[in-house]
């Protein structure tokens, strides 16, 4: 396989999110004992926009290496070995992981086993382990053929709703009966949404969803009430726990007066409205009800294998897994784009709050 001179990457400014160009650098002679990996395909989900809203804040800025000012925005997809300088990996092997929104990525194997390696280059080393971990397709136990669409737009995204129903329910859901989820029609909300009704089906689920999602949510099958976020005011005094996907720091304000110390936990996970979020990730200080608190994905999954051993907690991902496909199925219609500036079009699409619930994006660079 011939290595290209260069590669093209998507550059974006941290400072004003909104602008990204295409930008071709040089590709350098592939160092001893690494590999080099063409990019095949990844997703493009609110859950992009997240990384690169709380980029500086949490580190995601870091995995992928850019001029000063300037980040890429990480992805999961697959990719190929086109270039190998390690002896365990073979040219023309595919595998599964975090990507930058580019057409190339040099990454450095070790811990490799049959299924999978972590990528110990230095700057990554002191980066979430979740993140530096590469699935190698041929013996995935996760990997279908026919399934690696859904696996990048919600594999990443259900993990976390499972992480976040694993904490809820080892917490006895602080003494909650109800769970309120905003951004309901975002793909970690609807995973989260499905755990929970698989898992906790005594937990009342309520979506909050804008005005023109309601039907879609509704659709779904995954809440036991859809609400638009200006009916916040009718929800029933009950004890309730909420999650916000959202950022929407005016939303988290509304949902905290109205419930006041009704609410029993306030979760943190996501920002899918990037234009009216209030701190890093909508949080907000001096409310009704408990502190919110920001849940990060990775110290929870590490606590997972901890307390279930990496068998067990497989066993319950992949159980949870097939049951999110099944009752998610049809729910998003999966378009293919050609080309890494559809992947700027599509992230700045995204960023401008343009972004139907109901299609799935996958990007082939």
């Amino acid at each position: 396989m011939t290595t290209p001179a260069t590669a093209t990457q998507v550059h974006v400014r941290r400072k004003a999110l909104d602008q990204a160009s295409l930008v071709e650098v040089h590709l350098p002679p592939l160092a001893d004992g690494a590999v080099r990996l063409e990019v095949e395909s990844f997703s493009v989900t609110s859950n992009n926009i997240t990384y690169a809203v709380v980029g500086e804040q949490i580190g995601y800025w870091n995995f992928f290496p850019a001029p000063e000012g300037f980040g890429i925005v990480p992805m999961w997809g697959h990719a190929k070995v086109i270039e190998s300088n390690c002896a365990d990996i073979t040219v023309g092997e595919r595998v599964y992981g975090y990507l930058p929104m580019a057409t190339h990525l040099d990454v450095m194997p070790g811990k490799v086993s049959a299924s999978g390696f972590v990528d110990t280059t230095d700057y990554r080393a002191p980066l979430p382990p979740i993140y530096n971990q590469y699935s190698r397709l041929a013996a995935d136990p996760e990997h279908d053929p026919a399934r690696e669409d859904e696996r990048m737009i919600f594999g990443p995204l259900f993990k976390t709703g499972f992480l976040i129903e694993y904490f809820m329910t080892a917490n006895d859901w602080f003494g909650a009966g109800r769970v309120i989820l905003t951004s309901a029609s975002s793909k970690t909300a609807m995973s989260l949404a499905s755990v929970a009704k698989q898992n906790s089906p005594e937990v009342t689920r309520i979506g909050l969803t804008s005005a023109g999602n309601v039907d879609f949510v509704t659709a779904t099958g995954l809440y036991d009430e859809v609400l638009a976020y200006g009916d916040v005011g009718s929800l029933a005094q009950e004890p309730s726990v909420s999650v916000d996907f959202a950022g929407n720091g005016a939303l988290l304000v509304q949902i905290h007066q109205h419930l006041g110390d009704n609410l029993k936990y306030s979760c943190l996970v996501g920002v899918t409205h990037i234009d009216e979020r209030s701190g890093p990730a909508g949080s907000a200080e001096g409310l009704p009800g408990p502190t919110p608190t920001l849940f990060f994905a990775p110290d929870h999954a590490i606590e997972l294998f901890k307390e279930l051993g990496p068998e067990e907690a497989g066993k319950r991902l992949a159980a949870a897994w097939q049951g999110f496909l099944q009752t998610a199925e049809g729910s998003v219609t999966i378009q293919h784009r050609k080309g890494l500036d559809a992947a700027r079009e599509t992230y700045l699409a995204m960023v401008g709050g343009d972004v139907d619930p109901a299609q799935g994006i996958v990007i082939e660079p």
